[in-house]
């Protein structure tokens, strides 16, 4: 019963949890002819939600638009799942990342890290919706049909791919994962989930709306799923900064950030623009990641 009351408390926080910031006027971010006050490289992680191939095109556009602004030469990093970006901050071999909220906020304790812009959707909203999907046809179209079925989480340090279902199986569903279907698996991108949905190798999995309709998964969705539920708005990606790094620095990439106006680009990372963030913007996350944690202590002990 406590964990139901502090699972509606908490969405009753998300409902009232204001996430618009005001648009600041644009400012002139720094450019190739000023003096550089940081490293003449700069590393930029970025979570693995699809193919490597495929995130180093769509942010091909903004890491050389940042080249020029920052005047310095931009390292796209890629690592192999969610907790090898936060090892990078930690580690101080990424200068900024790009991450999502669950991702943050492990960064934030582990990397000492803080956010500088967030995103706006591609369709103007602030934040996005988890959800649990199946394949059309299969039959299963309530989550009580899910029993004994086959599941995919995305990532351990994914938010609507592990962090928000985790919650609602727990707190709303009265569900055990590894109780209830015969087999969870970790997929490693939401690629990978809805792809193992559609191809019949996993039953369910939970996904996003934004990933679900981006590029190849728009074209997968239309027809092949059954969207069994989906959560509350969850507040958008965000690009966060190791707090160590030089102060010229944090303000030229927040400048050039929200200065960043190209159509194409924008396009190509399936948003409208960036907004000065804060880390208050991510409190529900936090509040849901510790509510996570004390669920999992409660079961090792």
């Amino acid at each position: 019963m406590k964990t139901i009351q502090y699972f509606s408390y908490c969405c009753v926080l998300l409902l009232g949890l204001s996430l618009t910031a005001c648009d600041k006027d644009k400012q002139e971010a720094p450019t190739s002819t000023q003096t550089r006050a940081w490293d003449e490289t700069l590393y930029f992680g970025v979570i693995p939600i699809e193919s490597e191939a495929r995130t180093q095109e769509r942010y091909d556009r903004f890491v050389r638009y940042l080249e020029k602004q920052l005047n310095s030469k931009i390292e796209l990093v890629i690592p192999a799942d969610y907790a090898g970006v936060i090892e990078g901050l930690k580690q101080k071999k990424l200068h900024f990342a790009l991450l999502g909220p669950k991702s943050y906020v492990e960064a934030s304790k582990q990397a000492n890290t803080m956010t500088a812009v967030r995103v706006i959707g591609e369709d103007g909203q602030d934040g996005y919706k988890g959800m649990i999907i199946t394949k059309k046809g299969s039959g299963l179209k309530t989550i009580a049909d899910l029993k004994g079925k086959t599941w995919a989480f995305t990532d351990p340090n994914s938010t609507s791919g592990n962090l928000i279902p985790s919650v609602y199986f727990a707190a709303e569903a009265q569900i055990v994962p590894e109780e209830f279907f015969s087999k969870v698996v970790f997929s490693g991108s939401h690629q990978n989930s809805i792809l193992m949905v559609k191809n019949g190798e996993i039953d369910a999995a939970a996904t996003n709306n934004v990933d679900i309709e981006r590029d190849s998964g728009r074209q997968w969705h239309e027809g092949n799923f059954n969207v069994l539920w989906e959560s509350q708005l969850i507040p958008h990606d965000m690009l966060a900064y190791r707090q160590d790094v030089p102060e010229a620095l944090k303000q030229a990439l927040v400048q050039a950030a929200v200065n960043y106006d190209d159509e194409q680009g924008l396009k190509d990372m399936a948003i409208s623009k960036f907004i000065p963030s804060k880390d208050e913007d991510y409190v529900f996350v936090r509040q849901l990641s510790e509510f996570k944690q004390k669920l999992n202590q409660q079961k090792s002990e």
